[in-house]
């Protein structure tokens, strides 16, 4: 019984690293659809969606499972609440990744108004900080999860500037208010990613030690 009990655990901690990468995926067809300015891609990003959605109730039905069966204790208990929590968050980043694609089929081939720099910089940082804190997750590694909220803060600061910088451009020229601020949704939607990663590895940090803590 605990060698199936431990090969089930094993089996719902690789069905989470699966979903972080499904996750990862769609920020990034998210970005290429939006920098490519290619509606069909962006449309995709529905289906990748609803794959990441099933693989969350899968897991959290058997997580549900795995507790009703083995009334886990303790460390394992923490586990699995943990892969509860994240699931969660993941699902979410998803739901965001579906945003940035709504709002580049309302840009549609409009031509930018500004080159766009710091939105891919954003969104690539935020795939490093979900890959970051599901290594953590994986490794049991503190530092690691702390390095999240170091990552999560250089997004917040991009953010703050692409939003200056949009939000000047619209006082100078109110003609590309409508454009403007689809990419400022886009770069909320990115920083919400990152806040989302930051909360698994507080989560991460809670699974190993038992203690919660706000790592920013």
């Amino acid at each position: 019984m605990r060698t199936t009990y431990t090969e089930r655990l094993n089996g719902l901690k690789i069905k989470l690293l699966k979903m972080g990468s499904m996750v990862q995926e769609i920020i990034e067809e998210s970005l290429q659809a939006l920098l490519e300015q290619d509606i069909q891609k962006a449309a995709k990003i529905y289906k990748m969606d609803d794959r990441i959605d099933e693989l969350e109730l899968e897991i959290e039905n058997e997580c549900m499972e795995l507790i009703a069966l083995q009334q886990p204790m303790a460390k394992d208990l923490r586990i699995i609440g943990t892969i509860l929590k994240a699931i969660t968050d993941l699902e979410r980043m998803g739901d965001h990744a579906v945003n940035i694609a709504k709002q580049t089929r309302l840009i549609g081939d409009e031509e930018f108004i500004k080159p766009l720099v710091d939105i891919p910089r954003m969104a690539r940082l935020s795939e490093k900080m979900v890959a970051k804190c599901l290594d953590a997750f994986l490794k049991e590694d503190l530092d690691l999860a702390r390095e999240v909220a170091y990552d999560d803060q250089d997004v917040d600061e991009i953010y703050e500037r692409i939003y200056v910088e949009l939000m000047e451009m619209m006082i100078d020229d109110q003609k590309i208010i409508r454009q403007a601020f689809h990419l400022l949704l886009i770069a909320r939607f990115l920083e919400r990613i990152a806040d989302h990663a930051t909360n698994i590895g507080e989560r991460v940090i809670y699974m190993v030690t038992a203690e919660r803590v706000e790592i920013n």
